[in-house]
């Protein structure tokens, strides 16, 4: 059985990761959610993809990184979404791990790159810890240097590794990697048979992104992959 995760919750219903998306996700019987995460300014773990607001609310100025907790759940970034969705803020991992049932497989992306947050890992470990959140949880990143920071802290926990473009063998920069990764996380458009099948030789599995075609969907799943990340609830319920 393919494990699919709610990519930035069920963002098609609700604003993209937050409360919201992640509760409409879960209720409609998601097995996995996608969430991605920064740092504000005083260094607390927000749920966010974007570096900066603008595609949300195009009034606040600058990046995630420049405004503490407090200031930034004074920014409404729902109402873009819709006239029902206004006051939503963003959450903090916290209170996004305070909603998810403890059987629900969280795909957590550190979100390092333009923006580099030193220290961000060793966060994120001790929010994990916390919440007694250390299973059902993959970490994921492009930023490579992240995922060795993770695994220099702890080795339980399964690591992913993000590509958004096409490498030259992509399986064998993995394994050459000195890091102990689970999975392969690809851009979907260059996915095929090959492709998974030389990553799954190699013993990683294979979760693609961002898939919302269903006929996409069945080919890839045709071609052996162990998941995919969706915004389409008839894929990842």
């Amino acid at each position: 059985m393919t494990l699919n995760f709610a990519h930035r919750g069920s963002l098609t219903e609700a604003p993209e990761n937050t409360i919201p998306a992640f509760q409409k996700a879960i209720d409609s019987g998601a097995r996995a959610i996608e969430l991605d995460i920064q740092l504000t300014k005083d260094n607390e773990l927000i749920v966010c993809h974007d570096h900066k607001f603008s595609r949300f609310n195009k009034e606040v100025k600058g990046q995630i990184k420049d405004y503490t907790l407090e200031e930034i759940k004074k920014i409404d970034i729902g109402a873009s979404f819709s006239t029902d969705s206004k006051g939503i803020t963003l959450p903090t991992l916290n209170e996004v791990l305070a909603i998810c049932p403890k059987n629900l497989i969280i795909n957590i992306e550190i979100k390092n790159i333009p923006v580099i947050y030193d220290g961000i890992e060793e966060i994120l470990l001790h929010c994990l810890w916390d919440n007694e959140r250390f299973y059902n949880v993959f970490i994921s990143s492009f930023d490579h240097i992240a995922l060795k920071h993770i695994q220099e802290l702890t080795t339980k926990i399964p690591l992913g590794m993000l590509f958004h473009y096409r490498l030259l063998n992509t399986w064998e920069y993995v394994k050459n990697s000195g890091l102990n990764i689970t999975s392969i996380h690809p851009n979907h458009v260059y996915v095929d048979r090959s492709f998974v099948k030389s990553c799954k030789e190699y013993g990683f599995e294979v979760y693609p992104y961002t898939v919302n075609s269903i006929e996409r969907y069945e080919e890839l799943v045709d071609f052996g992959v162990d998941g995919v990340f969706s915004n389409n609830p008839r894929i990842f319920v």
